[in-house]
């Protein structure tokens, strides 16, 4: 009989006591490769879903008038500057409609980073990568840097995504 899982129930597969011979080894070690590839399947089918969805809110009213108007002004403007923030508090109403619908950023929850998922997390890692394309002086190790103050990110985080956005540097 095999029980449902849960975040709190994972059926386990305690290995018998004494030693085990190499095919039953195997056998188990097969196991839990698939389980493993399980886990992947499902992060990349979440993280594909998303990509398909992603930020779908800018491109319908309220949205894209306000993003028509300021994405531009937003470009020339160095990311976490003075201005940039002004011209962020001129689109207040329309990010807090954004913020409502698209769960990757942090000001979707009560208690932002503190209640994303992982495919949360990298959904959000994906949009500020790209966002420091479209701005001026774009550069991601200092997006890391300013969110990670902004939204009170621990080090080890912060550290993650810094590690990450290296890997894709040197990837590239």
């Amino acid at each position: 009989m095999t029980e449902k899982r849960t975040a709190s129930t994972v059926e386990k597969q305690v290995p018998k006591t004494g030693p085990m011979s190499i095919a039953e080894c195997k056998v188990q070690t097969i196991e839990h490769i698939e389980e493993v590839r399980k886990t992947i399947r499902w992060f990349t089918d979440k993280l594909t879903s998303r990509g398909v969805s992603h930020d779908r809110s800018k491109l319908e009213s309220p949205e894209v008038e306000a993003f028509a108007e300021h994405t531009s002004r937003l470009a020339h403007l160095e990311y976490g500057s003075d201005a940039y923030n002004r011209e962020l508090e001129e689109l207040k109403t329309t990010l807090d409609h954004h913020y409502a619908k698209n769960r990757h950023h942090p000001e979707h929850f009560d208690n932002g980073i503190n209640d994303m998922t992982l495919v949360d997390i990298v959904e959000m890692f994906c949009d500020w990568r790209a966002a420091t394309k479209r701005n001026k002086n774009g550069n991601l190790l200092k997006s890391i840097e300013i969110n990670a103050a902004r939204f009170r990110i621990d080090r080890q985080l912060e550290q993650i995504f810094v590690n990450t956005a290296k890997s894709i540097d040197e990837s590239e």
